[in-house]
């Protein structure tokens, strides 16, 4: 099978990537901005994986992109849930008319599956109660939550209209190795890293913040089985199952790293929802229990990774 990554380069790519890179069996293709970003999976001499460099605009040549493949993964957004809401009109236009641009092209080259990777924290908005089913309302409060909810409107209607078959996962809040620990997604790998490293560590509100948090290999598993499986449905929630509060989050932290945090708490932002965590049922009954190491070990993993890898 020839499987293809649209936004390879980033932390879910990467991780994505070098385990389906395991089966020996897929021709894989990852795709991203600038064929540099790879220069780290690049050392590992996949046999089966090849590297393509292409943008993610209006100005795209799909058709030429895509043609031949047989599953696309669509991991590509070019805003974060904390920065949306700034350029509202523009984010719509890279995200949404974009993928419809994709999909047009899927249809026309005869590409079987697309997956797309949506976001479980940022879809439902804040009105729900958790843990959060897939059936409830979807009434998000950031435009990069209207973006996923969009594409994955898109994905249905382009089944509908041409039988283009598609998973949807509404991913929780991974962390783990090969996240960048910027600050700006992920704040389990930002607060590991800042702890081992010294510096200082913002929280925006009070620390009552409570999510989702799972770590990435959990999450590749769950992306894998939600795509290559028999599952009786098409979007599934992907999670640890249970919330987390921030709080707890730099308890564990300091008790896994051993670490003093150096901790500034600032005003909250109007786009974190102040409860999510998921209800992974629906995945559990079609794919077996997830059982998600718990975010001890997962931080204690992260750690170890960026002692190596930042020589902490």
């Amino acid at each position: 099978m020839k499987v293809m990554l649209l936004g390879a380069a980033g932390f879910i790519g990467t991780n994505l990537a070098m385990k389906i890179a395991e089966n020996g069996r897929d021709e894989i293709t990852l795709v991203d901005r600038s064929e540099t970003f790879f220069d780290g999976i690049k050392k590992r001499n996949l046999r089966n994986v090849s590297f393509a460099e292409s943008g993610f605009d209006c100005s795209t040549d799909f058709d030429s992109l895509i043609r031949g493949q047989d599953v696309i993964y669509h991991l590509v957004s070019t805003t974060v849930p904390t920065t949306s809401n700034q350029q509202i009109p523009e984010e719509l236009m890279g995200n949404i008319v974009v993928t419809s641009k994709l999909l047009d092209a899927c249809v026309r080259t005869g590409v079987s599956k697309v997956v797309f990777i949506s976001s479980g924290g940022t879809v439902y908005g804040k009105d729900v109660d958790c843990p959060i089913k897939e059936n409830a309302e979807t009434n998000p409060i950031s435009s990069y939550g209207l973006q996923k909810i969009t594409i994955e409107k898109l994905l249905y209607l382009y089944s509908y209209m041409h039988g283009l078959d598609y998973r949807v996962v509404r991913l929780a809040n991974p962390y783990g190795p090969y996240q960048r620990p910027n600050g700006v997604q992920g704040a389990v790998t930002t607060f590991t890293y800042k702890a081992l490293a010294g510096e200082e560590i913002v929280v925006f509100g009070d620390g009552s913040i409570v999510r989702d948090y799972i770590f990435i290999e959990d999450a590749v598993r769950g992306i894998l089985d939600i795509s290559e499986g028999l599952g009786t449905h098409r979007i599934y929630n992907l999670g640890s199952g249970y919330g987390t509060s921030i709080r707890q989050v730099l308890e564990t932290v300091a008790e896994a790293t051993g670490c003093r945090l150096n901790i500034t708490y600032r005003e909250g932002r109007s786009v974190d929802v102040p409860v999510n965590y998921l209800d992974i049922s629906r995945y559990e009954e079609d794919f077996g229990k997830l059982a998600p190491i718990s975010l001890m070990e997962g931080i204690q993993k992260t750690a170890a990774f960026m002692k190596k890898e930042y020589n902490l």
